[in-house]
């Protein structure tokens, strides 16, 4: 009996001692989290304001209209009227090719002309009073008109020695020199269109539905910083390429954007859709994960992690359609990888926000 009342005892005396060691734990875990700094972040408030959704794409800008002037008969430059780099007006002479065998040829077809005019007169004539059958009179009529063609051509062919702009624009390449002789099909110059350029983009044909003609765009060029060029969409291809499986988008560029030139490779932004007045944070303050959006906002010094909901987004703003409050402040810096409602400090003074918000927005952000 006295072994058994030793034996309980030890055991008592086991457990007593394995609770305070257990209890010290505890007391040193609360010790640690009590310890543990709060973690430095930077916090930024919701603001309401309009967003867009739009497509992106890129495509070149090139001319709608431009040439090769083709010499149309043979010659040696004689004289050279623009240069490259020059605005020309449709029909302005560019260059002068000698036209001295032409001329002889003109010459003598407006006098071979002259000779049968006065004879196809006199042989009138005779015909009004009876004296020649009325197939001989037809016979020097239709002899007239050939050589009323001939006159005509050997005209035409003089005036090819002015080689003239097809179509107005500036002269973008020169190819030939002065003294050069040249043929008949020769390039001699191209001339190049300015008003409009067009940019032509291929979309998938799930946007089909999305993209109308008249929509805003707005194009940026790497090469042209600043505001970007605001136009609309010109217009649509009714089909889709069953190779590619995109349509064709027409995008005219007027005259008012002369800054930007044919070659030159642009950003598009097709707006088509607005939302008003819509609940917007910052897209650093965003987390996704496993096909969740997520958000830190800051509630009695501790970091408090909530699932939203978000829609349109456009340069650094997304919008909340759920989940999300306007007075509630986000933590935009300092979030990655902290733990729900763990200690935080915010480091950045509260600063108001703009109340409006109008950008553009891409349609890979846009759910």
């Amino acid at each position: 009996m006295k072994l058994f009342r030793a034996g309980m005892t030890a055991f008592a005396c086991v457990l007593l001692l394995s609770a305070c060691q257990q209890g010290d734990e505890v007391e040193d875990e609360q010790a640690v989290e009590d310890e543990t700094p709060p973690v430095p972040v930077e916090t930024s408030a919701p603001v309401r304001g309009d967003i867009v959704a739009t497509y992106t794409g890129t495509a070149p800008i090139e001319a709608f209209a431009e040439a090769d002037v083709i010499a149309k008969v043979d010659g040696e430059v004689r004289e050279l009227h623009v240069e490259e780099g020059d605005m020309v007006s449709k029909d302005q002479v560019l260059a002068t090719l000698d036209g001295d065998r032409l001329r002889l040829e003109l010459s003598e077809s407006q006098a071979r002309l002259r000779k049968m005019q006065r004879d196809f007169q006199r042989n009138k004539e005779l015909q009004d009073k009876g004296l020649i059958s009325e197939g001989d009179f037809e016979k020097i009529r239709y002899d007239l008109e050939a050589l009323q063609a001939s006159f005509n051509l050997a005209s035409l062919e003089l005036d090819y020695t002015q080689i003239r702009a097809p179509i107005d624009g500036v002269v973008s390449e020169r190819y030939l020199k002065l003294g050069n002789t040249i043929r008949t099909g020769d390039p001699v110059f191209r001339v190049t269109g300015l008003d409009p350029l067009v940019a032509y983009m291929f979309v998938p044909e799930r946007e089909f539905r999305q993209i109308a003609a008249g929509q805003p765009v707005q194009i940026e060029i790497d090469a042209l910083p600043g505001a970007p060029v605001t136009t609309t969409v010109t217009r649509i291809s009714p089909i889709v390429d069953p190779d590619t499986g995109t349509f064709k988008i027409t995008i005219e560029i007027g005259s008012a954007a002369q800054r930007i030139k044919p070659g030159m490779f642009g950003r598009m932004s097709i707006i088509y859709d607005k939302h008003e007045n819509v609940l917007q944070v910052p897209r650093s303050s965003i987390i996704e994960s496993t096909g969740e959006s997520t958000v830190f906002v800051v509630e009695d010094g501790a970091g408090i992690r909530k699932q939203v909901e978000t829609g349109f987004s456009s340069n650094g703003m997304v919008e909340i359609t759920s989940g999300l409050t306007d007075g509630e402040r986000v933590i935009t810096v300092g979030h990655v990888g902290l733990k729900n409602e763990a200690k935080v400090v915010v480091i950045n003074e509260p600063v108001e926000e703009a109340v409006t918000v109008e950008d553009t927005a891409s349609d890979e952000d846009v759910e």
